[in-house]
């Protein structure tokens, strides 16, 4: 991961040439990013910042004569205001050269940029710099952690550092999606009045994520608007079809359609024309078609005898494309004889198409894809329970059932010195990589503010909002922080203190449930600070308390009070449930997963 070790003589170094690269600059320009501050790049540098505790973080882009920074901290003015460089002040060029982490203990000893003007100009001397890519995977710039001193880089300094450029990539390439969305809009704009027609293909695509289901879509918005039947074919890492949806605009020839389809995927010949399409990744028009020709280009003869009653008079293919231009598969329209001819306009308007369905193929799998990250990295904030002798504890975490991105609900749990148990639950505002790592910051918060402190909670809720406010940092959310005092006696004190957070319950032993309700308080992180109380109750034998975040009980159709009143009755008779399955029950109820959801439990012994 590092460079070298030191050598030799004073010598300028030229810039790695695949900074010319023209495929990873039309990338680097997709991303619609200069040298101007963006927001959400911003709080990248930020965190970067934060959890690593150094004076300099940037996310810099590497172009072939320059590095620029749309999120940057700590920058040394003028290059504050500036917000880039020249390659001769570029550490990140050389990890878009080698395409791997670069880490630096002491600049100054690696011979590739002991002599780079940034370690004089910028006091960069411990560097460590994660690739930022592209979905082909071609290397933007770096997600990079500067220190103005020599620095040992941790382990798990890097392991954050790598998570959080990972995310950063996930953005760029969002943007890059987007930009090539705008494009496709735009050229149809200006390629074809006809496309007027086609004004709900975008919003039919983007309505789903799951690829047959846009295809079926597609398919049928095409025939028979366009064709009287149309092709949508996708290809496996062999580059034959792997999977085909047809559509014929007479219902009643679809098992036609549909077996013409089913041979396509094995019965293309090496003279088809989708074939070559695949291949190519170049459209073909065949203004004038007729039997011979899907004689020609199928080895399957049944295709000829079903595409006879299908009618087959005029064709055209175009490659679907995905980001970066690799081609997904084909798009085919047929028309029969008693339709006109497809012409060079049909063309243009299914070229167009078939860009879109190639960036909802591609948004799909980087759903997938980012949807596994997001939850990765969402379990992976939240922590291992305690094993406590008096207590049984039990919690869950589900996200929303259509969403990739992370959320900000957390619960904690952690014995005291003394032996106490703090429990805590929250929320914070949002539902993406920012709210995640708030969530991170708001939770080690709770921790370091209560660990080994005697105080009641409602003062830890206060001296939290102080941290809050004293660190600056841009936390607004929901928390209860529950503190438990096991006995031996089967009794056991809690003391709670409630942050505009939905009121925990307590199913007590024989059925009956019991909301801790307390007078409403304000949220963390608000501007104004507000003295917090603490209420008391106790646990007996048996009895459960149960915290929980707003998805259990809010949905669109119905109040909180409403969903509240629902999970008090939902409880009502559970005392006797075992914990993990009174947990699996109280998820398995929630009908329409609208919002991300946290529960814990605990129960007395």
């Amino acid at each position: 991961m590092t460079d070298g070790s030191p050598a030799s003589p004073r010598r300028p170094i030229a810039p790695p040439s695949v900074l010319g690269d023209p495929e990873r600059l039309r990338a680097l320009a997709d991303t619609g990013l200069d040298a101007a501050p963006d927001e959400a790049l911003d709080r990248f540098a930020r965190l970067v910042s934060d959890l690593l505790d150094v004076p300099v973080a940037l996310v810099s882009l590497v172009s072939a004569d320059r590095q620029f920074f749309p999120g940057a901290v700590g920058l040394p003015e003028p290059w504050s205001e500036r917000r880039q460089t020249p390659l001769s002040h570029s550490f990140c060029q050389h990890v878009v050269d080698i395409e791997v982490p670069m880490v630096l203990p002491d600049a100054r000893l690696y011979p590739r940029v002991r002599d780079n003007l940034a370690i004089d100009d910028l006091g960069v001397v411990a560097y460590a710099g994660m690739p930022l890519t592209d979905l082909s995977g071609r290397v933007l710039g770096s997600l990079c952690a500067i220190d103005s001193k020599p620095r040992a880089w941790t382990a798990a300094q890097l392991r954050t550092l790598a998570d959080l450029a990972a995310a950063c990539s996930s953005e760029l390439r969002l943007r890059i999606a987007l930009d090539g969305a705008q494009e496709a809009r735009r050229r149809v704009v200006q390629a074809h009045g006809r496309l007027e027609l086609l004004a709900g293909v975008s919003e039919t695509l983007a309505g789903t994520l799951d690829v047959g289901t846009a295809l079926r879509r597609l398919a049928a918005t095409m025939v028979p608007l366009l064709a009287d039947w149309c092709l949508l074919t996708l290809i496996g890492p062999t580059g034959l079809p792997r999977e085909v949806v047809s559509v014929h605009r007479d219902p009643a020839r679809a098992a036609d359609v549909d077996r013409f389809g089913d041979l396509l995927r094995t019965g293309l010949s090496p003279e088809s024309m989708v074939r070559a399409v695949l291949r190519t990744g170049q459209p073909r028009l065949g203004s004038v078609a007729s039997l011979a020709d899907v004689t020609r280009g199928t080895t399957h003869p049944e295709m000829a005898t079903i595409a006879a009653r299908l009618g087959i008079a005029s064709y055209l293919s175009v490659p679907v494309r995905g980001v970066g231009g690799t081609v997904l598969g084909a798009i085919t329209l047929v028309n029969g004889g008693q339709r006109q001819q497809f012409d060079d306009r049909d063309l243009l308007t299914a070229v167009d198409i078939g860009r879109r369905a190639g960036q909802a193929v591609g948004n799909s799998s980087m759903y997938g894809e980012q949807r596994h990250v997001a939850e990765v990295l969402q379990h992976s904030m939240l922590p291992r329970l305690p094993v406590v002798a008096e207590l049984e504890l039990a919690a869950r975490y589900q996200p929303a059932a259509d969403r990739v991105e992370v959320g900000g609900d957390w619960y904690d749990a952690f014995v005291q010195p003394d032996g106490d148990l703090i429990a805590a639950i929250g929320d914070v505002a949002g539902h993406d990589i920012e709210a995640a790592a708030t969530m991170g910051q708001l939770r080690n918060l709770v921790r370091g503010n209560a660990f080994g402190r005697p105080d009641a909670v409602g003062s830890l809720m206060s001296n939290l909002d102080g941290a809050i406010r004293g660190l600056r940092l841009p936390i607004a959310a929901t928390a209860t922080l529950v503190r438990i005092c096991p006995q031996r006696a089967g009794v056991h004190e809690v003391t709670w203190s409630n942050a505009g957070h939905p009121p925990a319950l307590v199913v007590r032993v024989g059925g009956a449930v019991e909301a801790l309700e307390a007078t409403p308080e304000p949220l963390l992180g608000l501007a104004r600070p507000s003295p917090r109380s603490s209420q008391s109750t106790i646990l007996a034998t048996g009895d459960t308390l149960l915290l929980y975040t707003d998805g259990l009980i809010e949905r669109r159709d119905r109040s909180i009070d409403e969903g509240l009143t629902e999970l008090a009755g939902r409880l009502t008779g559970t005392d006797t449930l075992p914990l993990d399955d009174l947990c699996d029950l109280l998820l398995a109820s929630i009908r329409h997963r609208e919002d991300d959801t946290a529960l814990l439990a605990v129960r007395a012994r």
